[in-house]
């Protein structure tokens, strides 16, 4: 018989019992050992030529049975027990004697080993940090295997190399409970003497463990532990790093150290505490960061310079300024800034000289306006400040454009006449008005006036039925200047249509040229309606071409034009086609 024979738990062990006989076997018996000091036997299994017996009773009633076979003429035979749902219980010695027709017997015996595979390792390390400046082994980490049988053995390695048992540098402690059900957990601790590499190495544990026919492994999840150790020395940074600060900004200012845990930090500015809130000019200066490591009593600190820039509020001379017309003026802009500037002058959008001096020479109207003098940084754009200052020109008010006449409002029949103005002290628009045929004033309506840089925009709505003339007048210390213009309105049923003219020279010649032009156009229809009438005119087509049409309809608009000079008109019939002469 074999000497032992392996399987796993819960799975079917065969234990041969092989004999050299010419007949088969008169009898055999199977029995079963326990190991230690109980020699006795316990017969489970008889069988002779005649019966065949497993023991009632005994833990193998129903899991067990034995095969026969006999080889004549190898004058061989065997005599297998099969065990079913194998049990730990079962791992002990079994007997099988053989008795030939002579009564002559012989036996053999065979151990039964039970194997089961372990659950996968747990690996645990401390929740806490390990300092190195302890003396003796520290635990580390925590192993363990469940469900084992024979006992799985436990090895630790760091890297992938196998941690020996070292006085003063590594010690493992293992311990073996027995559950309920017989099988085995081990548990084993690791403790080792930390360095500071070991904060990078990784730790694991393999399990070695015993199956029919061999041996297996396998290994836990990889760890890493917590190192702890003194600060040697610390290094101070700002955030936001490798930029200009400048008032305003949020600046973070770290201190780290090169121990672990972080150590106390105190900060101090020119040897007082500080708390950063918002920098500013004053925040610039020395920064010191000091260490205390209160197990080893040691100290480290780090300095850093910070400046923080700025860019004052810009002054500019003179300020508001008032001219006499023909003079001159310089103006001067500055800002203080803890960087270099750039300066320049801008009107009306636009760049007039990038420079901090401007000149104005022989002031006019036209220098009149809002100046704005812009400082900027380039070296750190954000940095930038404006200023505007007004200059003024004095004298006599001037109407720099006509009356001039909006689109009528189609809801009231209504439009609008402004009236702009420069001069300096601003001058007060005054307008009248009256009707072109009784010459009686016209109430005027409410009068809207708004400022700009250089003088006063007017605007009045008036709404007429008939012909006005519109006077506006602006006038200021230094004298009065007007203007007028006539504003023709025809109100035919249900529309109105506006037309002005301008009671000035210039306009008048434009407006005498318009006319006269239609004049001659007019004659010219005449002459050729006057031919046409005679018949002297040929015609394309036979039969007459009716040229009269309808008068113009009640929604007929009319615009009539007309120069201030001449009392001469000519009407257009806007919707409708052109009246022929003798209508």
């Amino acid at each position: 018989m074999e000497d032992r024979v392996d399987v796993f738990l819960k799975g079917q062990a065969e234990i041969p019992c092989i004999y050299t006989l010419k007949e088969p076997a008169k009898m055999i018996v199977w029995f079963t050992k326990w190991p230690g000091r109980d020699q006795s036997r316990r017969r489970i299994y008889y069988y002779d030529d005649q019966n065949e017996i497993i023991e009632e009773g005994s833990e193998y009633a129903g899991r067990i049975k034995v095969t026969h076979s006999h080889e004549p003429q190898n004058a061989r035979g065997s005599a297998i027990l099969i065990i079913d749902n194998v049990q730990l219980s079962d791992q002990r010695e079994f007997i099988c004697t053989v008795l030939n027709v002579s009564t002559d017997s012989a036996e053999g015996h065979t151990r039964l080993q039970i194997f089961n595979s372990p659950s996968l390792p747990v690996i645990e390390g401390m929740h806490t940090g390990i300092s190195v400046t302890v003396e003796e082994p520290s635990k580390v980490a925590h192993c363990k295997v469940d469900d084992g049988y024979p006992r799985p053995n436990i090895t630790w390695y760091k890297d992938r190399f196998p941690l020996q048992q070292s006085d003063g540098e590594v010690k493992t402690m293992e311990s073996v409970t027995t559950k309920p059900n017989s099988l085995l957990t081990v548990d084993s601790e690791l403790y080792i003497k930390v360095k500071r590499t070991d904060e990078d190495a990784l730790f694991y544990c393999e399990v070695k463990y015993f199956v029919p026919g061999g041996v297996r492994m396998t290994e836990s999840k990889k760890i890493n532990i917590t190192v702890y150790y003194p600060t040697t020395e610390v290094t101070m940074s700002v955030n936001p790093p490798d930029r200009l600060i400048k008032e305003g900004d949020t600046v973070e200012i770290r201190c780290e150290g090169n121990g672990k845990p972080q150590p106390f930090f105190d900060f101090t500015h020119n040897g007082e505490m500080l708390l950063l809130e918002n920098v500013k000019r004053s925040s610039s200066g020395t920064y010191v960061c000091q260490s205390i490591d209160f197990d080893t009593n040691t100290v480290a600190e780090d300095s850093i310079n910070m400046t923080v820039h700025y860019l004052d509020h810009i002054v500019v001379t003179p300020e508001e300024t008032v001219l006499d017309q023909g003079e001159d003026l310089t103006l001067t802009c500055n800002a203080l800034s803890s960087l270099p500037t750039q300066t320049a002058w801008y009107k009306d959008g636009m760049r007039l000289v990038e420079r901090h001096v401007l000149e104005l020479n022989n002031a006019s109207y036209d220098t009149a306006g809002m100046y704005m003098c812009e400082v900027t940084v380039p070296s750190l754009p954000e940095l930038r400040e404006q200023k505007s200052v007004q200059i003024s020109v004095r004298g006599k008010p001037k109407i720099t454009e006509e009356i001039a006449v909006g689109p009528v409002n189609m809801a009231d029949r209504s439009v609008n006449l402004t009236c702009y103005a420069e001069g300096y002290p601003f001058p007060t628009i005054t307008w009248t008005l009256s009707d072109q045929w009784t010459g009686q004033p016209v109430p005027v309506p409410e009068v809207e006036n708004q400022k700009t840089d250089t003088g006063v925009l007017s605007m009045i709505s008036v709404r007429a039925v008939s012909k006005l003339t519109a006077n506006c007048s602006a006038a200021n210390e230094f004298g009065t200047v007007n203007v007028s213009r006539k504003i023709e309105a025809c109100d035919v049923l249900t529309s109105a249509c506006f037309s002005a003219l301008t009671a000035g020279g210039g306009s008048g010649v434009i407006i005498a040229v318009i006319i006269i032009c239609l004049l001659l156009i007019a004659i010219l229809g005449s002459v050729l309606y006057f031919l046409y009438k005679k018949g002297k005119l040929p015609c394309g087509r036979s039969g007459k071409q009716d040229f009269t049409k309808e008068k113009a309809s009640k929604d007929d608009i009319v615009m009539e034009m007309k120069s201030g000079k001449s009392e001469e008109a000519v009407l257009l019939q806007v919707n409708g086609d052109k009246t022929s002469p003798t209508e």
